[in-house]
């Protein structure tokens, strides 16, 4: 089972996480209001994460497509809808619902 290790605006959490799982659903079920406004499409880049170390794979047509629409990001930004676990992983949230004010969005899908 991988162990995940988030930075947040709130501190460091760890947590075990089912292998195959979305990374956002992960975070979101062990108390991390991570912003995910299209529902887990990759449509809108509000659940990215900085990959800090894990193997997470590449990045999905569909992740590489939007994340190409916005200035300044870097190789290790990963869009948590479209990281599926399969590993150890130590990322740092980028957008929280508690720090901007926003409702997160639509609960993406298994």
């Amino acid at each position: 089972m991988p162990k995940i290790t988030a930075e947040t605006a709130t501190g460091t959490v760890n947590f075990d996480c089912s292998e195959g799982r979305k990374l956002v659903l992960c975070l979101e079920d062990n108390g991390v209001d991570i912003m995910h406004r299209c529902g887990g499409n990759a449509r809108c880049t509000t659940c990215r994460v900085e990959v800090l170390s894990g193997d997470i794979g590449s990045r999905t047509e569909a992740e590489e497509a939007i994340l190409a629409t916005k200035p300044d990001i870097a190789p290790n930004t990963r869009l948590s809808c479209q990281i599926r676990l399969n590993g150890d992983v130590h990322v740092k949230v980028i957008n929280q619902a508690s720090v901007t004010g926003i409702e997160p969005g639509t609960r993406p899908e298994e």
